[in-house]
């Protein structure tokens, strides 16, 4: 087969299906001709991997299937209205509908920090037992302060930020057996209590909740809110109320996935302050007042904005337009 005869009898079809779907949007006819030009090509690369199987052609032609092939199938349609409903209305709904499980388990986790703290402060043993005399002072002295500003800032904040959604996202995914996330939360809290005590029993506790305060208050509290939405997650097929145990599960299935998002978002945040400002220059109060200021803004967004969408009907699970009517289960 002469390829290049056969690239330039073909050329046209390819060009017209490359500008289709460039196109944001397409009309009736057009989508008919996207469809059959996309079969068209289809042929042509199977024609010309079978004869001549140039590679730089069927690069080009496996690149302009792959994106027809995306629109043909629908493309997605998120839009900054939709984001903003979903940030205005679904997400912090949700967080306000679930408020007294993630207050329980912060409630919990704080209590429990304070207790391993100070039995740590009373039996040094527990830090001692792990941990050499030499590896104690260097973390009181230089390792606890210097972590925060070993990596350049951007750096940095990336790495929190991933690290602490992928804790959130896994005390959501295993809410399902329950016992992991009290697990996963209760590891968390404890190594914060015994840390703070040895901070604490070496001088340096100033020091501890200066670099702690600005970015673990809204870091934690959306941690806690993971954990409370994970343990909400295993109670919804242990007691489904008025719904099927598949349908409660379900329900809070689909709310967990929504929450698990938003609070991609606000770690990005707790990412940033940790990032840029707790190992700033600025003056301790000024970096707490910062944290505080951060975590007072999201308890607002939970009590205002989310209460109001709670009050308005909003759940932080899909439309009932998309999911239909829900039949109660039978008492």
């Amino acid at each position: 087969m002469d390829l290049d005869a056969y690239v330039a009898a073909k050329r046209a079809s390819w060009n017209r299906l490359e500008k289709l779907v460039r196109r944001r949007r397409l009309s009736g006819s057009e989508s008919d001709e996207l469809l059959d030009l996309y079969q068209r090509v289809s042929t042509h690369l199977s024609v010309i991997r079978s004869a001549s199987p140039d590679p730089t052609l069927v690069r080009y032609l496996s690149g302009l299937l792959t994106q027809a092939r995306v629109v043909t199938s629908g493309r997605s349609v998120t839009t900054w209205r939709s984001a903003a409903g979903f940030l205005t209305r679904t997400f912090p709904a949700a967080l306000y509908r679930l408020r007294w499980w993630w207050l329980a388990v912060t409630a919990v986790s704080v209590l429990l920090a304070t207790l391993v703290a100070f039995w740590a402060l009373r039996h040094p043993e527990v830090y001692s037992a792990q941990m050499t005399p030499e590896e104690i002072r260097a973390y009181v002295e230089t390792d606890f302060e210097n972590y925060y500003s070993e990596f350049p800032h951007h750096e940095f904040a990336t790495l929190v930020w991933t690290n602490n959604a992928w804790v959130a996202a896994i005390c959501i995914a295993f809410g399902v057996l329950g016992v992991p996330v009290v697990w996963l939360v209760g590891t968390n809290v404890i190594n914060v209590g015994v840390a703070a005590a040895l901070m604490i029993a070496h001088g340096r506790g100033s020091l501890f909740f200066g670099l702690i305060l600005p970015h673990g208050l809204l870091e934690l509290t959306a941690v806690f809110v993971a954990g409370g939405v994970g343990l909400r997650l295993f109670w919804s097929w242990i007691v489904p109320g008025s719904r099927t145990r598949l349908a409660s599960f379900a329900h809070e299935g689909r709310t967990a996935i929504g929450v698990a998002l938003g609070l991609v978002v606000v770690l990005a945040v707790s990412g940033v302050i940790e990032g840029f400002v707790t190992p700033s220059s600025l003056p301790t109060w000024a970096r707490i007042a910062i944290g505080v200021v951060a975590e007072l803004a999201f308890l607002t967004y939970v009590w205002r904005v989310g209460g109001n969408a709670h009050r308005a009907g909003e759940s932080g699970d899909l439309d009932e337009s998309i999911l239909g009517p829900s039949v109660p289960a039978a008492a």
